[in-house]
């Protein structure tokens, strides 16, 4: 069996929508030790020396603000999916994020960060919120939350549908949103600092709109942005997109257009999103990260942030400051 330290075992706390600590793994390491090595005797792995004389160390060196992190230095590399099928049940009863992660690869080896916006960088459904000003957020959000589990296969069709109910809706709706409800997801700030400073392009393709599009890529300073023009005729919503609707294909299309401007493959992209119209593009990523995400995505992605903050990506790729 191959025993060599190519592996890392990474867990990170769950967070409010503040950002603030709900959960802390140092007080749960005993557990989470036997956890490891009941999962390791139940799959018949035997690595030397034994899981209980390596227990899962707490880092302070790799913490990134409320991101602390626990790392198991001695895993076999085929024991990766058997480990967190078993610690799953465990991580989510105590709201702990848990990835197993190559050793030693280092945010650098990425050269695109794409992201979904609306319930990814940011916590709201900005078509939801603008719903709310005709009184119909909840027939808005209902379809919504369908596209994101993927009942709505087509999302031009979706998105058409819901944009046709803010119809009447007066521009100015779309300040107050951004001044009033627009918030962003905790830890997108740092994330986005992280990986400009690492030098990864930064790309917010998003299936929602552009005047926040614009704000967000602003005020977090990504590159790059790429959303849907509503109609807009004497100040008012027509109800109407116009030009290409951004759907999942054509976030596909811009992680590639990307990459191809940098002069690299796909593999060489981190990509994060949380809804069924972000899956084309998590699927050519080098890493795809699910964030507080419908179960198809999550299915499919390589790790999966379910409680904690976004910079806990950072935790598993030895950024520069968090280095052993």
């Amino acid at each position: 069996m191959n025993t060599d330290l190519l592996h890392r075992l990474i867990a990170s706390p769950g967070v409010n929508s503040f950002g603030e600590v709900t959960s802390a793994p140092a007080s749960h390491k005993e557990t989470l030790d036997r956890a490891v090595a009941q999962a390791m005797d139940s799959g018949g792995f035997k690595a030397q020396p034994s899981p209980l004389s390596h227990p899962l160390v707490l880092s302070e060196s790799m913490s990134r603000h409320h991101a602390g992190s626990l790392e198991w230095p001695a895993l076999p590399k085929a024991l990766g999916p058997h480990l967190l099928r078993q610690l799953e049940p465990l991580a989510h009863s105590l709201r702990i994020d848990l990835a197993f992660v190559p050793s030693g690869r280092r945010l650098s080896d990425f050269s695109v960060l794409a992201m979904d916006m609306d319930s990814t960088v940011i916590t709201i459904e900005c078509i939801d919120e603008l719903a709310a000003f005709c009184g119909k957020k909840e027939e808005v959000a209902a379809i919504t939350e369908a596209t994101m589990r993927g009942e709505i296969k087509d999302f031009s069709e979706s998105l058409l549908r819901r944009v046709a109910i803010l119809g009447g809706i007066p521009e100015t709706a779309i300040e107050a949103v951004i001044q009033n409800s627009l918030r962003f997801s905790p830890g997108a700030q740092e994330l986005l600092q992280s990986s400009r400073a690492a030098g990864l392009q930064t790309v917010l393709v998003s299936g929602g709109f552009t005047p926040f599009a614009s704000y967000v890529a602003q005020q977090l300073g990504f590159d790059h942005y790429r959303a849907n023009t509503l109609g807009v005729e004497s100040g008012r919503l027509t109800g109407t997109v116009l030009g290409e609707i951004v759907d999942g294909r054509i976030k596909q299309q811009t992680v590639e257009e990307s990459c191809v401007l940098l002069g690299v493959n796909t593999d060489r992209a981190i990509v994060v999103g949380d809804g069924s119209n972000d899956l084309p593009m998590m699927s050519v990523a080098g890493l795809s990260v699910a964030y507080r995400a419908k179960p198809a995505v999550r299915a499919k992605a390589h790790c999966a942030i379910d409680f904690g903050r976004l910079d806990s990506i950072l935790l598993g790729l030895c950024a520069p400051d968090m280095r052993r």
